[in-house]
């Protein structure tokens, strides 16, 4: 008996932190598109058996991509950079998994802005037209501020003047004549003690391995709220003393690694990874073009997490407004597709990945684009339709986190 979408979605979420999960399922009430973002394990879940699209190319595949997971960051050279930056279900896996979700991602969004369906099905086409001619190409390329086009091009401009002082100011206070992280609800809410002598202790150990071990002296810990899918997971901020000089300390991002939700539907062997935290940053670093600065794995009590930078650079692309300017959405998805083949491309041949000249040979092949696209149209019908038993149950109050479900651990606890 198949289960129903209630108990799939309270069995994924089961073990995850009430505080957070219950702003998780808030996020996931808005609408279609935010529900989406939050449900990659029902993507795939429902991925049909032995469907014809797991016959395309392998690749290391992000496992959920969405318009919400490309973004400007800056990367360990201090450039900034726009890419994918989301691998938390990533894997090795047919490249029409990643393609159908974003193009499922682009028809939902749409809806969002506007935009017609006449009018989105022709941006996924064209999307598609472009993924192909990048492939076509076999070389690998990336997007900075000089490469960039459009939308893409004003994001890279908008972030390139913002400043680790502005970021601190906006994301941290002074009290006691002490900076402190601002837990405000909204990035960021207190951590437990035990949860704080965790943090402290695994960067204290990860920076004695550090050239300047002082750089990760802890100063404040907070939990972090951020993204859809991941929320309930633990997640810090991490206030550090940084370079030591005034308006000097850097926030750091401390992320749980959990299983790919992509992975149980495969049929495609996996690697062996160490755990959960090294599949994510080994695959992370193999199909960006740059990685973000300080991307590592690190162990905090029991959990291994994702440590990375918080930065002023990072952002997303705002699509208020796109339907009225469709010739730019058009160039920001065109940009999107590249930087999907690229990323492929950059990875191929390693580790059970699809080789250059297959991409090659699969960029000129004019039979898959329709089958992804109609699987696409099809899954939107799926989400709007379960978004709306969603709604109706969280309405009901079924989503209600129940506080001492599990009280929030030092994940932590050694």
């Amino acid at each position: 008996m198949t289960a129903s979408l209630v108990t799939r979605i309270l069995e994924f979420n089961c073990d995850r932190e009430p505080e957070r999960l219950a702003l998780k399922y808030a996020a996931m009430r808005r609408d279609p598109f935010s529900f989406f973002r939050g449900t990659a394990h029902l993507f795939h879940d429902d991925w049909p058996k032995r469907s014809p699209l797991d016959r395309t190319a392998l690749t290391w595949a992000c496992g959920d991509l969405h318009l919400e997971n490309f973004g400007s960051y800056e990367g360990g050279n201090r450039l900034a950079y726009f890419d994918i930056n989301d691998f938390d279900e990533a894997a090795l896996a047919p490249c029409a998994r990643d393609l159908a979700r974003f193009l499922t991602s682009v028809l939902l969004a749409a809806a969002a802005i506007r935009v017609r369906a006449s009018d989105a099905r022709e941006l996924c086409r064209e999307t598609l037209r472009a993924y192909g001619s990048a492939l076509r190409l076999g070389k690998p390329g990336w997007v900075e501020r000089d490469t960039a086009r459009g939308m893409v091009r004003s994001l890279l401009k908008r972030v390139r003047s913002r400043t680790r002082a502005e970021l601190l100011a906006e994301r941290t206070v002074f009290r006691q004549g002490r900076r402190r992280i601002r837990t405000d609800g909204r990035h960021a809410i207190p951590a437990t003690r035990d949860m704080r002598h965790a943090v402290t202790t695994a960067l204290q150990a990860f920076g004695a391995r550090q050239s300047d071990p002082r750089y990760y002296k802890v100063v404040d810990v907070a939990r972090r709220i951020a993204g859809t899918g991941s929320l309930g997971l633990e997640r810090f901020v991490v206030l550090v003393r940084g370079s030591g000089v005034a308006d000097g300390h850097v926030l750091l991002d401390v992320k749980q690694a959990a299983p790919s939700a992509l992975i149980p539907s495969l049929r495609t062997p996996q690697p062996t990874w160490r755990n959960e935290a090294d599949r994510v940053v080994t695959i992370q670093q193999r199909v960006q073009a740059v990685s973000p600065a300080l991307l590592h794995v690190l162990r905090v009590g029991g959990d291994w997490c994702i440590l990375r930078e918080l930065q002023p650079m990072e952002d997303r692309l705002s699509l208020a407004g796109a339907h009225r300017k469709l010739p730019r959405l058009r160039r920001a998805l065109e940009t999107m597709a590249q930087v999907i083949a690229w990323g492929q491309l950059r990875c191929a041949g390693r580790g059970g990945s699809a080789i250059g000249d297959e991409w090659v040979a699969f960029g000129h092949d004019r039979q898959w684009p329709r089958g992804v696209l109609d699987y696409a149209v099809r899954y939107v019908r799926t989400v709007r339709h379960d978004w709306k038993e969603f709604a109706v149950a969280y309405d009901d109050h079924v989503f209600d986190a129940d506080p001492s479900a599990r009280e929030p651990r030092a994940s932590a606890r050694s």
